[in-house]
């Protein structure tokens, strides 16, 4: 089997590593990162794997630093490999590799280059995502595609759900690939970057609902950043509300104008033009409630939602 210096992290980077030392490949070193201060961690850990199976892992600030250049010019690889690594390596890295450097992005190329794409895809009503295999480029996202594997999105899917299905999916991509990468460098096809799309980093704010958009969208937003994630939000009350989870109901809206309310102890919202959503649950004042929980705080009647000015 053939060589591999490693760029891991998240759910997508442990389980192609898992991947890559169950099916015999050599991985003298992987490049990892240190867990951000505050980020809720639903993911497994490169760190803890690499450390478990007895594989140096490192975690500097600059890969691209001269003694790790000359580290991974001293290793050879023949493949430079990167899953889910969250920054972008330079050309002076990808060009240690005898073989190619290849990277796993979690969406269907060239749809959904760059940051977050599972996030993004969700957010904007997408049906299918996807893990796909690709050389790594100047470019972020596109280079040529060795392999891709589509994912569904049903109509309730939140983000955590659909991210662990692309890890599942990327893990059997890269292990199908691995006898093709043993032979040299696997062939791939062009990528059309004008047939896709690009997206940056998403932020917290970016979670922000208007209360003139439709139910489909609002319920796309909510499902695209719930939590683990940042959470999709809007200030109802004067109290500032973050939504925890969403499913259409496919009956009408009880309100003629958009609101949160609660009936029979479950929580529900009722957007602009009809759309009737439930909602598992809300943040409210830092503090997590279910339908029961915010009657008896806030008692039945409907929160209106507040229409203020967009940026």
């Amino acid at each position: 089997m053939f060589s591999a210096v490693v760029f891991a992290y998240s759910e997508v980077g442990q389980r192609c590593l898992q991947v890559l030392l169950d099916q015999g490949v050599q991985v003298p070193l992987v490049f990892t990162h240190e867990d951000q201060a505050g980020e809720q961690r639903w993911f497994g850990s490169v760190a803890e794997l690499a450390a478990a199976r007895g594989v140096r892992a490192v975690t500097p600030v600059d890969p691209a630093a001269p003694e790790w250049l000359a580290e991974i010019r001293r290793l050879a690889p023949d493949y430079i490999l990167a899953f889910y690594y969250r920054s972008m390596l330079p050309p002076q890295i990808l060009e240690l590799a005898r073989w190619g450097a290849l990277n796993m992005h979690g969406s269907l190329l060239p749809h959904y280059r760059g940051r977050a794409p599972v996030n993004w895809a969700i957010a904007k009503g997408e049906t299918q995502t996807g893990a796909t295999l690709h050389y790594m480029v100047a470019r972020p996202d596109a280079g040529p595609i060795v392999a891709q594997e589509a994912v569904r999105i049903g109509p309730n899917d939140h983000a955590l759900a659909v991210s662990m299905a692309v890890a599942a999916a990327a893990a059997r991509v890269l292990a199908a690939a691995l006898p093709i990468m043993a032979l040299g460098p696997p062939p791939a096809g062009d990528t059309d970057l004008a047939a896709g799309s690009y997206f940056g980093g998403r932020r917290p704010e970016d979670g922000r609902i208007h209360p003139d958009w439709p139910g489909m969208r609002v319920h796309a937003m909510i499902r695209a950043v719930a939590p683990p994630f940042p959470g999709a939000f809007l200030d109802v009350a004067g109290r500032r509300v973050v939504f925890a989870s969403s499913r259409l109901t496919g009956e009408p809206a009880r309100h003629p104008q958009p609101c949160l309310y609660v009936t029979d102890g479950e929580l529900f919202v009722d957007c602009q033009d009809g759309v009737r959503l439930q909602i598992g649950s809300v943040i409210i004042d830092g503090t997590s409630c279910d339908g029961r929980e915010f009657q008896e705080r806030f008692g039945t009647q409907p929160w209106r939602f507040n229409f203020t000015a967009r940026d």
